[in-house]
């Protein structure tokens, strides 16, 4: 079995209207030292697959299917065994 852990964020330029109300309200608390903050999206798939080449391939595909929108997301991959 194989972990395929996928991290999802904006593109640079793409406007994080999230990211920017939690800084706002970090500000508010009192966390002025706080100036930006980004989010991001992790996924963590197991699936029944040895090959890691066939599992990465299939990761993509789910990218790019349904886990993100192409225009706004970029994406990274990590692919790991997972020991029973």
């Amino acid at each position: 079995m194989l972990k395929l852990k996928i991290d999802i964020c904006l593109k640079r330029g793409i406007v994080d209207p999230e990211g920017k109300n939690i800084t706002k309200a970090l500000n508010l608390l009192h966390f002025k030292e706080v100036k930006k903050v980004k989010v991001a999206k992790s996924i963590e798939i197991f699936i029944d697959e040895k090959d890691k080449e066939k599992a990465k391939e299939r990761a993509e595909e789910m990218c790019k299917k349904l886990l993100t929108n192409p225009i706004i997301h970029d994406y990274s991959i990590e692919i790991e065994d997972v020991y029973e």
